[in-house]
């Protein structure tokens, strides 16, 4: 073959073969990039939470409880679980709840009381007495009746002054704070402010007392009645105020509708 024909072969071969590239598209296609696999799920289990919003004396009952899937990572002791008590929703049922729970709050034992358990002594602290005493159901010597439970509270007792009523003639009252920032634990049969409730009212007031205020606050409801004072959040921590002996204490006597104040 001549050199001409075989130099005409060459370009036709490579001007077919530069179509062929430029028909295929551009460049060839890459090698696929293996994908790493997803982790696998963490571990999860069933622990028993609340279904609802449960406020503080409510007793519950089956609907008020749940099982929730729970990572076991997150887990904490005092976790109810199903797989270690799957009978724990129904043997729960009937118990008092101690302390709130949100919804969705996992429930724990050491918030709830038995039925065969005492509900105001298992709340009250160690130490202290709950002492009922007697209020106005008006609310007219409990601050207007917006004393709510776990409020702090002042005691004033208001008897008759029997030896200035002699001397005067008149009858002469007189009040005296007798206890300083004492707990309300509840007010009537409410234990716990529940639905938006502002306002409560009830003719006994149960307060959280040592055994020597419980005994003064008895004595108290015996010769004089009592009323409660609220005293502001502000003061809630400070350390208690100190009370000196009564018979350095002043007194509010009221005479003619006037109040002022005479030592002992």
């Amino acid at each position: 073959m001549k050199p001409a024909r075989l130099a005409v072969l060459a370009i036709a071969l490579a001007a077919g073969g530069g179509a062929a590239l430029l028909m295929s598209g551009g460049d060839p296609p890459s090698a696929p990039v293996a994908r790493a696999d997803a982790p696998p799920p963490p571990p999860v289990t069933e622990v028993l939470v609340a279904a609802a919003e449960l406020p503080m004396g409510q007793v519950l009952q089956p609907a008020d409880l749940r099982w929730q899937r729970w990572p076991e990572d997150a887990l904490t002791p005092g976790y109810v679980t199903r797989k270690d008590n799957p009978k724990a929703l129904e043997e729960n049922a009937g118990a008092t709840i101690r302390s709130a729970f949100l919804p969705g709050e996992p429930i724990r034992p050491q918030k709830l009381v038995r039925p065969d358990s005492g509900f105001m002594a298992a709340i009250l602290p160690s130490g202290l007495r709950a002492v009922a005493i007697v209020t106005d159901s008006r609310g007219t010597n409990s601050a207007g009746g917006f004393i709510l439970p776990n409020d702090r509270v002042d005691v004033i007792r208001t008897f008759r002054d029997e030896d200035n009523s002699r001397a005067t003639g008149s009858d002469v009252q007189v009040s005296q704070t007798i206890l300083n920032d004492v707990r309300v634990l509840a007010v009537g049969q409410l234990i716990q402010e529940k639905n938006g409730t502002n306002v409560v009212t009830g003719e006994t007031a149960t307060l959280a007392l040592t055994p020597a205020q419980a005994e003064k606050i008895t004595l108290a409801q015996k010769v004089g009645s009592l009323s409660l004072a609220l005293r502001s959040l502000a003061d809630s921590g400070r350390p208690p105020e100190s009370e000196p002996p009564p018979q350095d204490k002043a007194l509010t006597v009221m005479r003619f509708g006037v109040a002022r104040q005479q030592t002992r």
